[in-house]
Formats: C-alpha cells, sequence, structure tokens
C-alpha cells in the first residue's frame, strides 16, 4: 500500500510536469486572434488581388503586401537586403498557328488535339495515305507496300476489323487489349519515317468538351540550364483528330470513315489509299522568361541564431476565370488561411523578441509562389537557399487551415498533420505535446498513411525540404467543396479555427528554437523521392 501510494504520487509529479504550461508561450499564443488574421486575409483574398496566380499583377501585389509587413515588423529582409528572393520561371505555351484542310481553318482543342511537340512543324501536304488501322500482323498488313516516308498518314484510333477470319489475323493476347495495340500500331507506322500521323478518336469530341476553357493553358516550369545539344531522332507527331474532322480530309475522295470500314470489315482486306486533300499546319512551343518572387522574412536567435526554422505557406492560387460569373479563384482557404497564418506567427514572435522573449535559434518565414504550378517557389529556395539546409532545423509548413471538411462537419475542432513522424520522432513527440499540453485539437493521421491515395505529403512545399532530409509538418484542414474554386471566399473562413490551428503552429515552432537540442533526424524515409 504504501509503495503504490508512492508511485501515485511519482506519477502524478511526473504528469504535472508533462503537462505544464509554459506561461511566456501561452502570453504570446495570446496574442494571436481571429481579428488580426481576417484583418490580412480581407486583404490577400480580395478581387483586387485577381486570384494570385503566379507570374501576374496579382501575385506581385500578395507579394509586395506580404513584404511590407515583414518591413513593418522590424523583420530582417535577408536576400541582399530585399525582402524578395527572384525565382526564375519559364512560361511555355504550345501555339497553333495554322491547321487548315482543303481551305478549312480548324482550331485545336475543338477539331483536334495536339498535346504539344518538342520540335516546331511546318508541314504542306496535297495528299495524304489512308492506312485503315495501322495494322501490320503476318498476314495482315494496312500499308500494302504504299511508302509513307515523308507522308502524312491517316488510322483509325480505335477498332480492328470486324471479319478477322476473312483476314487472317489473329487476336493475339497483345492485339486485345486496346492500349497496347494503338500503341504497336501507332510505333509501326512511326517507324517508317512518315512526317504527321491522324489519329481518328471518336470519342475526342466529347472529352475536349469535357476538359472545357483548362486545355491549353500555359505551363510555368523553373527555368533550367540547357543540356549539351544531343542529336535526337525526330518522330512523328500524332494528332488526334474527331470523326468530323476525318471527314474533312476525305471529302475530295468521296469516301466516308463509315464507308471505308464498312469496305474493310466486309471484304476483310486493308483498304489502304493515297487520298488527295490540301493539308497545311504550324505549330510549336513558345516560351517567355516569367517575373515571380518568394517573400522572405528573417528574425534572428540569440545563442543558437546559426541554425534555422523555416515557417512557410504559399501565397499563390488560381487566378481567374474570365468566362465565370465570378470571374476571381479568391483562394481564402487556399492559401490565403496558411499566408495569414505566417504573417500573425511572425507578428507575435517579433513582439516576444523585443520583449527579451525571443527564440535561440532564428526564425525564417518564408512566403513562397508557384505552389499550384508544382511547388517551383520552395524548389527554386531548396536548390537556391538563402539559410543553408544543414542548418535548417525544421520546416513547419501551413496549406489550408481556415476550412472544415466533410468528414470532420460534426466535430470541426481538429487538424490533419502531415509528416511529423517521417524523419523524425522527435519532431513528432514534440508536435504530439504541443497539442497536449495547450491546444487540445484532435490531430488527423489519415492524410500521413503512405498508402493514403491522396498522396498529400508531395503535394505541398514541406515536401521540397524532407527530400533533402530536413524534418517537417504540414498543417492542413483537408479539401472541402470550395477547393479550386471561384467559391473558395473569405466569407467561408472560421477564423476562431484558423487562431487555434496557428496557435498548434506557434507552440510547436516555440519548443523547436528554444530546446537545447535541434529535432534529431532518426528515421530512414522510405517514402519515394518524386511526386
Amino acid at each position: 500500500m504504501k509503495y503504490s501510494i508512492i508511485w501515485f504520487l511519482c506519477f502524478g509529479i511526473s504528469s504535472q510536469v508533462w503537462a505544464q504550461q509554459n506561461p511566456t508561450a501561452v502570453k504570446y499564443a495570446g496574442l494571436l486572434n481571429p481579428e488580426a488574421a481576417r484583418k490580412h486575409l480581407s486583404v490577400l483574398a480580395s478581387d483586387a488581388f485577381e486570384g494570385r496566380e503566379t507570374g501576374t499583377k496579382g501575385a506581385d501585389m500578395a507579394a509586395s503586401y506580404i513584404a511590407n509587413e515583414f518591413k513593418k515588423l522590424g523583420l530582417k529582409a535577408p536576400v541582399q537586403g530585399s525582402y524578395f528572393q527572384s525565382v526564375e520561371l519559364v512560361e511555355s505555351e504550345f501555339v497553333v498557328d495554322k491547321f487548315q484542310i482543303n481551305n478549312e481553318q480548324l482550331q485545336n482543342y475543338k477539331h483536334f488535339y495536339i498535346a504539344g511537340s518538342a520540335n516546331d512543324k511546318k508541314i504542306k501536304a496535297e495528299q495524304i495515305v489512308f492506312a485503315g488501322y495501322g495494322i501490320s500482323t503476318e498476314g495482315y498488313d494496312d500499308l500494302k507496300g504504299i511508302d509513307i516516308t515523308g507522308k502524312v498518314v491517316l488510322i483509325f484510333g480505335a477498332g480492328e476489323p470486324v471479319n478477322n477470319g476473312v483476314s487472317g489475323i489473329t487476336k493475339s493476347a497483345e492485339l486485345s487489349d486496346w492500349s497496347k495495340m494503338r500503341s504497336k500500331r501507332i510505333e509501326n507506322i512511326r517507324s517508317k519515317n512518315p512526317a504527321l500521323i491522324l489519329l481518328v478518336n471518336p470519342e475526342l469530341a466529347q472529352g475536349l468538351s469535357r476538359a472545357g476553357a483548362h486545355l491549353g493553358a500555359p505551363s510555368i516550369s523553373l527555368k533550367k540550364e540547357k543540356p549539351a545539344t544531343t542529336t535526337t531522332t525526330v518522330q512523328a507527331d500524332v494528332i488526334q483528330i474527331t470523326t468530323e474532322t476525318a471527314e474533312i480530309f476525305l471529302r475530295k475522295s468521296g469516301k466516308t470513315i463509315v464507308s471505308l470500314q464498312t469496305s474493310i470489315n466486309q471484304s476483310g482486306l486493308p483498304s489502304s489509299m493515297v487520298i488527295k486533300a490540301d493539308l497545311e499546319t504550324a505549330y510549336g512551343a513558345k516560351t517567355k522568361d516569367l517575373k515571380a518572387s518568394n517573400v522572405l522574412g528573417y528574425l534572428e536567435g540569440t545563442d543558437l541564431k546559426d541554425e534555422l526554422l523555416v515557417i512557410s505557406a504559399h501565397y499563390d492560387h488560381v487566378g481567374m476565370n474570365p468566362a465565370g460569373p465570378d470571374k476571381v479563384f479568391n483562394g481564402a482557404d487556399d492559401d490565403g488561411s496558411g499566408t495569414t497564418a505566417v504573417l500573425e506567427l511572425a507578428r507575435v514572435f517579433s513582439q516576444a523578441k523585443k520583449a527579451k522573449k525571443g527564440p535561440r535559434r532564428s526564425i525564417l518565414f518564408l512566403a513562397v509562389v508557384g505552389e499550384e504550378k508544382g511547388l517551383l517557389g520552395s524548389e527554386w529556395y531548396s536548390e537556391h537557399p538563402i539559410f543553408p539546409l544543414a542548418s535548417t532545423v525544421t520546416n513547419l509548413n501551413i496549406d489550408m487551415i481556415g476550412r472544415v471538411d466533410p468528414a470532420h462537419k460534426e466535430n470541426p475542432d481538429y487538424c490533419y498533420l502531415i509528416g511529423s513522424d517521417k524523419l523524425s520522432t522527435q519532431l513528432h513527440q514534440i508536435s504530439e505535446k504541443a497539442n497536449t499540453t495547450y491546444t487540445k485539437l484532435k490531430i488527423d493521421y489519415k492524410y500521413n498513411d503512405p498508402k493514403d491515395p491522396e498522396r498529400i505529403y508531395y503535394r505541398s512545399d514541406h515536401y521540397n525540404f524532407a527530400k533533402h532530409g530536413i524534418p517537417i509538418i504540414f498543417y492542413f484542414n483537408g479539401v472541402h467543396e470550395d477547393y479550386h474554386k471561384e467559391s473558395d471566399e473569405i466569407e467561408k473562413i472560421n477564423f476562431p479555427l484558423l487562431t487555434k490551428r496557428a496557435q498548434l503552429v506557434f507552440y510547436t515552432a516555440w519548443d523547436i528554437v528554444n530546446r537545447d537540442k535541434r529535432p534529431l533526424v532518426d528515421v530512414k524515409d522510405d517514402m519515394p523521392k518524386s511526386r
């Protein structure tokens, strides 16, 4: 009985120590408040910022706003006296200048589909070769000895002759797999060096209609050094065309798609032929350099100032929808909420420093651009770090913390955490302790499961730190019905919940920047290093 009492007292003392709150941390966490968060987000997610798309005026306006806030707080400008780190981007757009058949000008993404080409092309032809299904097997040859070198070749993209018994075609396992069959036929045609392959796709028109306005949008990527010039074989491009477009090609021949298919199916023999058709096309990729910037604010630490904690969020979003009734993708949650949290955390840590309660380690408040284009800003920073990655102890990344997803409608006091245990068990323990001691949110690790099909671990800016062996935590509220829609508006943000999640980040950061030893990297991350 005596030992039981002693054990109970010791356990009680131990529990109290574990749960003991740091009054200084509590004081500054309390300075995070919904009203201040609303003030920032009302600016960042306003229509005036035009959806903050990378490379646009709206993104530049957001970057300037963030930099001005960092300056007001007295944060240092760490990029040679500037808050801006230029991110070198290139915008590529595939442009079809001309696609004219029999004097009729047609449009990409409506009458045909060219996904892109490694080379600029100009092709002019007065005839095409119709090559049926493009089959070349023992006993059946759609080309029938026709030389297609430098020619434009038209083939059916789906199916094969119905009357296989007459033609002698054997339905091998390879040919019965439609995708393999089509690839094999295309490679067979390509091996004979045509200028262009036209693939009739009866489902193309419907597919293009479903895809809508997003087709053909310029792509943005990091500007890379050009590799040394090597000699490569230029393959014929494949252009998918609708059935209606194929009929335009056949117009001068007196044939139709239906009549050609019927002839092949009834005879079991190829119906390949050279057809008069005037084709003139010119297309290729056009590129231009794009201006964009990460925004950095630096708070110097004290005795451990050479070590660095990075607190990050992306300030870009997906821009405008000219065709929509509400033309602006405001991105209040994605990721105006995370950017707001970074600004608020910068404010309270700055206030702590002014009161001589500043962090031992330094903190970099990092607002990155280009996340929606493929994590470009954070990738650029990780490849051109302003502070050594070896001295970067942790990245706490905040991407969407202002909403509630459908799975938590009944119990909204939660936050998804991803990655806390991927590289450091110690970081995971710090995070858990911060929550159990202070914020007491329900932590949901659904997306932390390596088998989760959403692969969220790879989809925000923390990944570009994790792949360099830097422990990370990603704070996330999950996907909701307004994700990447014009309806992601500030009116739908839960500011008290945003603040509470930001407080969890604060308490975790407070521990990391003030402890004696940096979080130990003690876990081998077996996740593949690619998205």
